[in-house]
């Protein structure tokens, strides 16, 4: 069965592994110069820089596995360190390497700055969360949620609020509740062992997943076509027309604000997509620099995360819309600056580089549904982080609505 994927972020690249080692004939068309969407290593000169951070969890298994599949072992790639959330401010709150939920109480029990009172509260609030199974009765916006459970204090302020915006990028005054709450299942309220370690990538987000698959695929006898945009799709009898080429069936795993354009027509209901700008600019030390922790919280002037990506280079997250948007890069870059020499002591300003994904993820808003995967026309299949209702914007949902899409093309075959 021959089945054109168009897309080669990583959900398109989920789908078109899965259907190559599943047997089927693919091809895997890509817009951009190389695989990986938004999340790739970045057009620099060197190109050892990525288009933005990625925060990956040890609860991201399918990801994992899509990685070990195609050769690029996580263990080697990816930093595994138990979760710790540490900011500028000096809050610590740090989950050791125990069974859960064992290490998600002692974390609390032992987290820097906050009164004993508040810790009791949260893990009975999280305790009920569970037993509810982290369903909650109506969707609302994250910080109305924390209002109603009477989560005002330190762990708000150090915790939620930047965990948040770390996982949903968008503000917390405008972030879903319950997928919020999903996200949190998976990771600190997850009984896995291992769930809430934190990823963190040893090279760029090229290297951990579209380089090797692309190697994988062709190895594989897969096609993959990049600089190759995709403007049309025609149905041909019982099958689709993809640049004059026939295929049997089509999975379109292309960003949202590109769907409606190749659909061949209206039928499928679109979500009213709004869109969360990430900014990351990338600071250039000496060697030897380095942050007391690799991923530290901001929580004064425009940024929200520093990630030290070793060898001297800190990168600072800015996510979703803010008052950083209005500044010039010279000016953001001496704020964030400061902020890191508060963390690493004076020194010069380095040479910097601003990479802006102006589209960086979909708003995840309450009550904002899910792009279905099927659709009207028989062959025809969508994949992306957009179609994964469980979670926001994130690598694990584009991978799940990837394999997903794969095996619903596979399915339709035999029916």
């Amino acid at each position: 069965m021959k089945i054109a994927v168009i897309g080669g972020g990583w959900a398109g690249i989920a789908a078109a592994v899965e259907l190559t080692l599943r047997g089927a004939s693919v091809t895997l068309f890509e817009a951009g110069r190389q695989l990986g969407g938004r999340a790739r290593r970045a057009d620099t000169a060197d190109g050892s820089l990525d288009n933005g951070q990625h925060l990956l969890l040890g609860a991201y298994t399918d990801t994992q596995a899509l990685m070990q599949r195609v050769g690029a072992d996580p263990a080697r790639l990816l930093r595994r360190l138990p979760l710790e959330v540490r900011d500028n401010r000096g809050f610590r709150l740090a989950l050791p390497p125990w069974t859960p939920p064992l290490n998600l109480a002692w974390g609390l029990l032992t987290a820097r700055g906050v009164p004993l009172g508040e810790k009791l509260r949260t893990a009975l609030w999280m305790q009920g969360l569970k037993y509810r199974q982290f369903r909650l009765e109506q969707d609302s916006s994250v910080s109305h949620w924390l209002d109603a459970a009477g989560q005002t204090g330190v762990l708000r302020q150090r915790l939620w609020e930047p965990l948040c915006l770390a996982a949903l990028n968008t503000p917390p005054a405008f972030a879903s509740a319950q997928r919020f709450a999903r996200v949190l299942r998976d990771s600190l309220g997850s009984p896995q062992s291992g769930a809430t370690d934190l990823l963190l990538p040893r090279q760029t987000l090229s290297e951990l997943l579209p380089d090797p698959a692309c190697a994988w695929l062709q190895a594989q006898g897969a096609r993959v076509l990049t600089r190759r945009r995709v403007r049309q799709l025609q149905q041909d009898g019982a099958g689709w027309r993809v640049e004059d080429e026939q295929f049997d069936q089509l999975i379109l795993a292309v960003a949202p604000q590109h769907l409606a354009a190749l659909l061949p027509g209206p039928g499928l209901p679109l979500p009213d997509y709004r869109y969360e700008p990430i900014a990351t600019l990338y600071f250039h030390y000496p060697a030897g620099t380095a942050l007391p922790f690799p991923l530290m919280a901001l929580h004064s002037g425009h940024g929200q995360w520093l990630v030290d990506r070793g060898q001297g280079v800190i990168a600072a997250s800015l996510s979703g819309h803010g008052p950083w948007e209005a500044l010039e890069a010279a000016a953001l870059a001496a704020a964030l600056h400061g902020e890191i020499c508060s963390l690493t002591g004076p020194r010069p300003l380095p040479q910097y580089q601003l990479i802006k994904e102006q589209r960086a993820t979909f708003a995840c808003t309450p009550d904002l549904p899910a792009c279905p995967q099927t659709t009207p026309w028989p062959g025809l299949w969508i994949a992306g982080d957009h179609c994964w209702a469980d979670y926001p914007a994130t690598l694990e949902g584009a991978v799940r609505s990837g394999l997903t899409a794969a095996r619903l093309s596979l399915a339709a075959r035999h029916t």
